[in-house]
């Protein structure tokens, strides 16, 4: 799977909405490379053909004529204080749109499912064991002050990222060895032959400029990598730092001399001339700045605002533009997430009799307009969704676990309780009490109390985000009358990161992204290792043996059809062990802009909006709805 650098420079601050992904995890195409006689590609496919050939023009989905010039200003929530995308997810808050400045090896396409092409790199070479990877760099590929993206960059870069970021160390921890090993090739030693994603996985590596990271700024101090900085950063990519004011905005113009404007993978791509980014506290204010025309573009993820909040003049004369762009190129699991290094939260039951008081039918109605679907699979909206009973190849997977399982996947369909009314409430708070009873729980004057200790059973929602409180508190009533004792804790965005790397919560509002092609993030999400590395998107902190063996089977996995069987059963046992409380999810960007840009005629089937990447300012429409802002 490829991991978006915004998903994972944001971390779990982007909590609530689903990571956007781009085009997913792949690896290049497998071909005998002979260590004295590679056999090069120019792009990279998981388990099957590449769509594009060597030499191509451009990608179909874009408008390789598309005008250039104009300016977007999109909306950022929270704040910023740094750069430096090494230290992200460890260190400060890092800025919007660092991804127009760093480039990878290699880009996505978005209308393939698993597959890439050269960026950086012009070309990649691997053994038939994929035990290593050569990746040959483009000639002309340079920094924005005009040296060359060297070896030396790339070898630098990957250490960095590994020492110094959870998320990227993780990832790239198969990586043992990384040497020059010819004037433009870098060679990437694996610590172990048979995992096919790694070669990809080494194209997503983010590139910094190794001369600048161990050079002086301005003041002749020595910059240090794993620091967090506000020195805008040298950058390879078509886009540099113009200006900005730290946790406010910032603006990002484009290079004119970006040595791969021409690229085929760059064609009718990076259109405008500026990007703004306005940072905002909170989601209503950041809506109401959308209104009074001081930013261009809004993707909604309230169904009630979507519902009642743009009910104003532009739109009805036309100047705001709505639209709903299909999502086919990721899962999602959206969910209350339980921090299982906690007692209270280890016994499977208690976990279970959470969902069991969460009515979301009565929720989807009162709150959402009736606009969402529970979600019913880590993995769900996608062909890797589990479902019905265990069959084929993928109860014979199951079936090598079957001890460390619970015995009930093979036997019972999974499936959320259901609600709606006060009789299906009732029934469900009664399941509930079960559970905690059978967990060594009692209420005793009205209070849900460890039989043992006597201690009430209490509760905190960890909020990062003040649109969710409104959720939380319908959920509330239901737990407290179990019971339970609930708090909900909404902190700004520092605050939350902060207590997220120190698992210093209850429960959280947590999303996790899945690509069509999962592989080796999956450790990341719920590996065992990853439970104890802070930063880590293992926010619930699993420990299961099943698990991990199954997400090696998932990422060794040798055709479509066994990538298939091993996802859906890592997701079985996941939805069986209740780690979560499954929320909601809707199967369509919603998208609100200002009339003032175009898009291709044939959109990508992969990329939902593609906002702004393949989009362009349209002069003739501003004309009609002029900037204010």
């Amino acid at each position: 799977m490829k991991l978006t650098r915004r998903s994972l420079l944001r971390g779990s601050a982007a909590a609530i909405a689903a990571p956007a992904l781009g085009a997913q995890g792949a690896i290049f195409a497998a071909a005998p490379a002979a260590a004295q006689n590679k056999t090069w590609k120019h792009g990279l496919s998981l388990f099957g053909d590449l769509k594009y050939p060597e030499g191509f023009k451009n990608f179909d989905y874009v408008n390789a004529k598309a005008p250039q010039g104009g300016q977007v200003r999109e909306i950022a929530l929270g704040t910023f204080d740094n750069f430096n995308t090494v230290v992200s997810g460890v260190k400060g808050s890092i800025a919007d749109g660092t991804e127009l400045l760093i480039e990878n090896l290699t880009t996505s396409a978005y209308d393939e499912v698993s597959a890439e092409y050269g960026l950086l790199a012009e070309a990649v070479s691997f053994p038939e064991d994929f035990a290593t990877v050569t990746y040959r760099l483009r000639a002309n590929a340079r920094w924005h002050d005009g040296k060359p993206v060297t070896p030396e960059d790339v070898i630098f870069s990957l250490n960095a990222f590994k020492e110094n970021s959870p998320s990227y160390g993780a990832y790239y921890r198969h990586v043992t060895k990384a040497e020059k090993t010819a004037e433009r090739e870098i060679t990437f030693t694996f610590d172990g032959p048979g995992n096919r994603e790694l070669p990809q996985i080494v194209g997503q590596l983010p590139v910094l400029p190794k001369h600048w990271w161990e050079g002086t700024d301005k003041n002749g101090n020595r910059r240090d990598i794993t620091a967090t900085t506000l020195e805008p950063p040298l950058g390879s990519g078509p886009y540099r730092v113009k200006e900005f004011a730290p946790g406010r905005t910032i603006v990002y113009e484009k290079v004119e001399d970006y040595w791969g404007k021409d690229l085929n993978v760059r064609v009718g791509t990076n259109n405008f001339q500026t990007f703004r980014y306005e940072y905002f506290r909170d989601t209503t204010v950041a809506l109401e700045a959308f209104k009074g025309d001081q930013v261009d573009w809004r993707s909604e993820n309230s169904a009630k605002d979507w519902a009642t909040a743009y009910d104003f003049p532009a739109l009805r004369e036309k100047k705001v533009v709505r639209e709903e762009f299909p999502v086919r190129n990721l899962g999602i699991m959206q969910s209350f997430a339980f921090n299982i290094r906690r007692d209270k939260f280890k016994d499977p039951r208690v976990r279970r009799a959470f969902n069991f008081a969460f009515d979301f039918d009565e929720m989807n109605k009162q709150l959402f307009f009736g606009q969402y679907k529970r979600i019913d699979s880590y993995f769900y909206g996608t062909e890797l969704a589990s479902g019905g009973l265990p069959q084929s190849k993928e109860l014979e997977i199951l079936q090598t676990v079957k001890d460390q399982v619970p015995p009930q996947l093979f036997t019972t369909p999974y499936t959320n309780p259901a609600g709606g009314d006060q009789q299906a409430l009732r029934n469900n708070l009664r399941e509930a009490l079960k559970l905690f009873a059978e967990a060594g729980y009692e209420i005793k004057n009205t209070k849900m109390v460890n039989a043992k200790t006597g201690e009430q059973f209490t509760v905190e929602f960890l909020i990062g985000q003040p649109t969710f409180e409104r959720v939380v508190l319908f959920y509330k009533p239901s737990l407290e009358r179990l019971g339970i004792s609930v708090t909900v804790r909404t902190v700004d965005t520092s605050q939350y990161i902060n207590r997220l790397r120190q698992w210093d919560y209850d429960i959280v509002v947590a999303s996790w992204g899945q690509s069509l092609s999962p592989g080796n993030e999956q450790r990341g999400f719920w590996g065992s290792q990853a439970a104890d590395q802070a930063g880590s998107r293992n926010l619930v902190g699993i420990k299961n043996p099943a698990v991990d063996k199954l997400i090696e089977r998932v990422i060794f996995a040798t055709s479509r059809e066994d990538l298939v069987a091993a996802t859906r059963a890592l997701d079985r046992v996941l939805l069986w062990n209740h780690y979560v409380v499954p929320q909601w999810s809707y199967p369509f960007q919603r998208t609100a802009r200002w009339d003032r840009f175009s898009h291709p005629d044939t959109m990508p089937k992969y990329g939902a909006s593609a906002f702004p990447t393949i989009w362009w300012w349209d002069a003739d429409k501003a004309a009609k709805a002029p900037q204010r802002g």
